[in-house]
């Protein structure tokens, strides 16, 4: 390898359901081991991939961001296309280019997205069934988004981590919440500036049993107060759960990802 070295970043797309989560497991598939020996296969070299956001096991992707380091000279097309043509059907580049040096996939990142879908119906489906929760009783879309409000603002969300968290604080700033109901499937949609460990899906959870409360609201508001995980609901499922975009400063030009039009919601977009 010669020349200098270039800072690419990428927009990753993945379905997580048969991978051990983002990071690269010694004995098992990982999102980052497919999609580094990919890039490192256009690249010439191998290459050492940072995202904005680990996922877990079975969680999936419309808008990871990744970045990593380079002295090949290609092209964002090149670099898309190239590494498509070694990944599994279920990850796939979405866009790809150079970035300023300073560009960091996690530092840089000002918000993130994640939605969460169920699937609301007596039968379960089968062709969601690693793509989304199943839930049989009646939701409440409407009290699960009054629920939510609750959590608009900076707060201490110790009762929405998981206990294997390792943030030194569990301080975060919810920006929007939103839940929405489109036929069969309740979509839940949290941005915040970072999030927990097993936030997103504990949140899911406890909304689960507050939109049965007289007070939805007051419900949400008395489990974020308590800072308790024992106050909060189940963590819910993994499969329902999408890293939906990443934000940065519109200096790095880092495009928003686009969800396909098929198969998923439009009604929170």
């Amino acid at each position: 390898m010669s020349g200098a070295r270039r800072r690419v970043a990428a927009v990753v797309e993945y379905d997580g359901s048969a991978y051990a989560g983002w990071q690269f497991q010694a004995h098992a598939p990982s999102i980052q081991e497919a999609v580094q020996r990919a890039l490192g296969f256009v690249a010439g070299h191998a290459v050492d991939v940072v995202c904005a956001g680990r996922t877990d096991a079975g969680v999936h992707a419309v808008g990871q961001v990744v970045h990593f380091e380079t002295p090949a000279q290609r092209t964002g097309r090149a670099w898309v296309l190239g590494a498509n043509t070694r990944l599994p059907r279920s990850i796939a580049l979405q866009w790809a280019g150079e970035v300023d040096p300073g560009f960091h996939a996690r530092y840089s990142a000002i918000r993130r997205t994640y939605r969460y879908c169920i699937v609301n119906r007596s039968a379960r489906s089968a062709l969601a069934a690693a793509r989304a929760a199943w839930i049989h009783r009646p939701l409440d879309a409407e009290a699960m988004d009054r629920a939510v409000q609750a959590l608009l603002g900076e707060h201490d969300f110790s009762a929405f981590r998981a206990a294997e968290c390792q943030s030194a604080s569990a301080v975060r700033r919810v920006e929007s919440a939103r839940v929405a109901r489109d036929g069969d499937c309740v979509w839940i949609e949290l941005a915040a500036n970072a999030f927990l460990h097993h936030m997103v899906r504990n949140i899911v959870g406890t909304l689960l049993e507050a939109q049965a409360a007289a007070d939805p609201f007051a419900a949400m508001a008395a489990v974020l107060a308590a800072r308790n995980r024992n106050a909060a609901g189940m963590t819910a499922p993994a499969a329902g759960l999408y890293l939906w975009r990443v934000d940065y400063p519109p200096a790095f030009a880092i495009p928003a990802a686009r969800a396909a039009a098929c198969g998923f919601a439009s009604v929170l977009v």
